[in-house]
């Protein structure tokens, strides 16, 4: 057993290494104050932030957990493996094996988490989906795209929350923004930022002809309230309407929606989601502010990429991912140069495949 000793021990580092990279120590600490917090006695008077402290609490327990219960495997496999090398028995010796080979394959899949070294990876996420120009075809692509993350989200475990959506006049979306929170759930979903393109024979044409359609998705860190910018009142226009959300007939004949026009830079965002006006106010002027950091960090980047000279405008053109279905199947990144022939898989939110790569490129980019 002095092979499989070695073979504990390394991995036992590499567990303590990436321990102290993620910062479980500090997770633990964190989980412990909000339990704390969660123990008053008025703790579910506000109810809106009881729930975001227990789903923050539940988010790093869980977290915690794993790390926590492979560090402590490993050391009880370390203890047994250097019983067995004293006294031998063959099946016990089969099992340490195998429970070393399981351990290692789960190591594996738990430090994709180091990839997340971006400044909003472990917030959540404002998604908002977009039908191109073509009618029916791209508002059908768009909600195919709006269900592939929310089949995406709803594996992970996060809360969806749809903010704000249009429908298309036959089929499909013109247009959808959703609050997904979860741990981790920016970090993973930056990867679907930008335009996607689809190649398929149209189930909305007699003549069963093959049509390209595009929808753009965008994807923003929603911003905690220790770090929302400042905005000047003067920037801002609201608006109120009607709202078509849920909340039943008072809701629908109030003016409780909220459209918020950032002047300067023309942003429009809206809300009618919320069951009042001051909560869909609350909503959209976090996603503005959302937005406008996003907008910031952006520009920085631009010039960071202008003075390495390889700088490329982010338009409407400029697609990051093409989903073929017909005349062959085949989902190839266009960055990352990563592909599947299994496109199925991919809209029924089967994305981590392509998450793993666009992060690995991402860091390799910006060593550049």
């Amino acid at each position: 057993m002095k092979e499989e000793i070695k073979q504990l021990e390394a991995l036992e580092k590499k567990i303590q290494s990436t321990w102290a990279l993620l910062n479980i120590d500090t997770l633990i600490a964190e989980q412990h104050a909000l339990e704390y917090e969660m123990q008053d006695a008025d703790f579910w008077k506000d109810a809106d932030n009881a729930k975001k402290v227990s789903k923050r609490r539940d988010d790093i327990a869980k977290e915690v957990g794993t790390w926590s219960k492979m560090k402590k495997e490993v050391e009880e496999l370390i203890g047994l493996a250097k019983d067995l090398s004293k006294q031998p028995d063959q099946e016990l010796i089969a099992e340490s094996r195998q429970q070393i080979a399981d351990l290692e394959k789960q190591f594996q899949d738990l430090e994709f988490y180091l990839l997340f070294s971006g400044k909003h990876d472990q917030k959540n996420a404002i998604v908002a989906f977009h039908a191109g120009s073509g009618g029916t075809e791209a508002q059908d692509w768009a909600e195919m795209l709006r269900r592939m993350i929310f089949r995406y989200a709803e594996k992970k475990g996060w809360t969806v929350t749809v903010l704000d959506e249009s429908k298309g006049a036959e089929a499909g979306i013109k247009s959808c923004v959703a609050r997904i929170e979860g741990r981790y759930a920016y970090g993973h979903l930056k990867s679907e930022h930008g335009t996607h393109r689809l190649v398929r024979i149209s189930p909305f044409d007699a003549e069963q002809m093959r049509h390209t359609s595009f929808a753009l998705i965008e994807v923003i860190p929603e911003l905690d309230t220790t770090d929302e910018i400042t905005l000047d009142p003067k920037d801002l226009r609201i608006d109120t309407f009607m709202s078509g959300g849920k909340g039943g007939q008072s809701v629908n004949t109030t003016y409780s929606a909220v459209r918020i026009v950032h002047i300067p830079t023309g942003i429009t965002v809206q809300c009618q989601n919320e069951r009042s006006q001051m909560q869909n106010k609350d909503v959209a002027m976090r996603v503005l502010q959302s937005k406008l950091e996003k907008l910031q960090e952006e520009k920085e980047e631009e010039e960071r990429l202008k003075i390495r000279g390889e700088y490329k405008s982010a338009e409407w053109g400029n697609q990051i991912r093409s989903y073929v279905i017909h005349p062959y199947k085949l989902v190839k990144d266009v960055r990352t140069k990563f592909e599947t022939a299994d496109p199925d898989a991919i809209l029924n939110g089967e994305l981590d495949p392509f998450v793993e790569a666009f992060l690995r490129w991402q860091k390799v980019e910006s060593r550049k």
